[in-house]
């Protein structure tokens, strides 16, 4: 593709995806395909010679959109926010069209300087002190890894270099809660700790925090085995309910200790824009790392995963290589991102947040945080109202856990097994009508709804129409 045919198709597609932002609201929320649906409508060989632009287009339109679960769509509720702003779209673009190779600060230095300025733009807009110093990683999926290996060799005295895990006369051990984010237990696992040695600490019956003096009695247990307490996750905002960790009390034993403490915030992070929020993770000054998403409510395209660290000198003496072929002049006055994580190669990912940032603007990012906020209150207050219907967690932030509890012939509440069933044959049935979408999970071994509000496009109508679905639907 030249550049003269890259610039009509681009307009094309620019047009296209403009239309389709637009018709949105018009799609079933739900994806409308069965398994193994998509894949027959492909062929089952590479193409041997060229298509058109437009076939691949209709392609695009016919068989690819209704594959699509629209998280965009003002009536989508589960999971969590992944907005995508259009204007982080086109640092997107830019990103891929600049083709930029991100493998060392020689390579491209606008790549290093700008994700160094926007990751300090994000620690002062958070409240951060100038203790932390950040990058972008894909996910805090892979933040999670990172902080894991950065607390194993900690703990480890450097183990890597030497005979690493396998050298240890003890085990290591992370703690955690059940209330953690399944990307927790993988970090464990591929940091070499193993199962065995991954701590879920008790939580409060209600706000499903973890208690801080279940924690301090977890460490003693484990220094009085003669194990070595290694890392601690902290979740503010825990996917299932959005629980909030002490991190304050929690960082008081971690430090105690010399034990990593890792914040995982990646959701809840974005709450952090307003200043009304801070008060969530109060004490994340004391901790190790921490990592946040601006690519879920703040609203930055995917993927967009921010990664803090205050140690930096251990964070570059156990992620860093030093081939030969990466060597420059420049060694030792710049910043070599290769060196603050897992992968060598990197994509522009800060044009992303350079972009939305200047285009949507703090201000308006903000007052859309405010609006969610709102929302999910009003949506609290209507559940806390209505007959049968109960709020499962506290409304911290934008997600309300619910359950509908009928009665039956005799009056009495249903429970056990029944209500399982129940619930989750009344979220099935809203999701399978297209109208809207909310995730099921389990609080407790019993299945309830989260609604999780905040989608771009979004307003208290949409809130509203749902709380109409949600009662039509029991």
């Amino acid at each position: 593709m030249t550049p003269e045919e890259f610039r009509k198709a681009g307009h094309e597609l620019i047009d296209w995806i403009a239309d389709y932002r637009t018709r949105i609201p018009a799609l079933p929320v739900r994806a409308r395909v069965r398994p193994g649906e998509v894949r027959a409508g492909l062929p089952a060989s590479a193409p041997v010679s060229t298509d058109t632009f437009g076939d691949l287009m209709t392609d695009l339109e016919q068989i690819i959109v209704p594959g699509i679960t629209q998280v965009q769509h003002p009536m989508h509720y589960g999971w969590f926010p992944s907005n995508a702003s259009l204007a982080s779209v086109l640092g997107d673009i830019a990103s891929s069209g600049l083709g930029t190779l991100g493998i060392s600060w020689e390579s491209c230095p606008s790549l290093t300087e700008l994700e160094e300025v926007v990751c300090d733009w994000l620690r002062q807009l958070t409240g951060l002190s100038d203790q932390w110093r950040g990058t972008i990683h894909d996910t805090a999926s892979t933040a999670c890894v990172t902080a894991m290996i950065l607390a194993r060799e900690r703990a480890s005295a450097l183990s890597k270099n030497g005979a690493g895990l396998q050298g240890m006369t003890a085990p290591l051990i992370v703690y955690s809660t059940a209330q953690a984010h399944s990307s927790v237990a993988k970090a464990v696992q591929l940091a070499g700790f193993g199962n065995d040695n991954l701590r879920y600490v008790a939580e409060d019956p209600y706000t499903r925090a973890m208690l801080p003096e279940a924690l301090a009695e977890a460490v003693a247990q484990d220094l009085a085995a003669g194990n070595i307490p290694a890392g601690i996750v902290c979740s503010v905002g825990a996917t299932g309910t959005t629980a909030m960790d002490p991190v304050a009390a929690i960082a008081a034993i971690a430090n105690r200790h010399s034990v990593w403490l890792h914040v995982d915030a990646a959701m809840a992070g974005s709450a952090m824009l307003l200043p009304e929020c801070r008060h969530l993770w109060q004490g994340v000054e004391q901790a190790d790392s921490l990592a946040w998403n601006p690519h879920k409510w703040m609203g930055t395209i995917l993927d967009t995963a921010l990664f803090y660290v205050r140690d930096v000198p251990h964070l570059e003496r156990v992620m860093s290589t030093n081939p030969s072929y990466l060597r420059s002049a420049a060694d030792g006055e710049v910043t070599q991102y290769r060196d603050w994580g897992i992968p060598l190669g990197r994509r522009f990912r800060a044009l992303k947040l350079w972009f939305h940032l200047r285009l949507d603007g703090i201000d308006a990012i903000q007052a859309r945080l405010r609006r969610d906020l709102d929302n999910a209150q009003w949506l609290k207050q209507q559940v806390e109202a209505a007959d049968d219907w109960e709020v499962l967690a506290p409304v911290e932030l934008q997600t309300v856990c619910i359950r509908h509890v009928p009665r039956d012939v005799q009056g009495n509440p249903i429970s056990g097994e029944a209500l399982d069933r129940h619930t989750l044959a009344w979220v099935e049935r809203i999701n399978a009508s297209g109208s809207a979408f909310l995730s099921p999970s389990v609080l407790d071994g019993r299945w309830m709804a989260r609604v999780s509000i905040g989608v771009e496009g979004t307003g208290r109508e949409h809130v509203a129409r749902l709380w109409q679905l949600l009662q039509e639907a029991v």
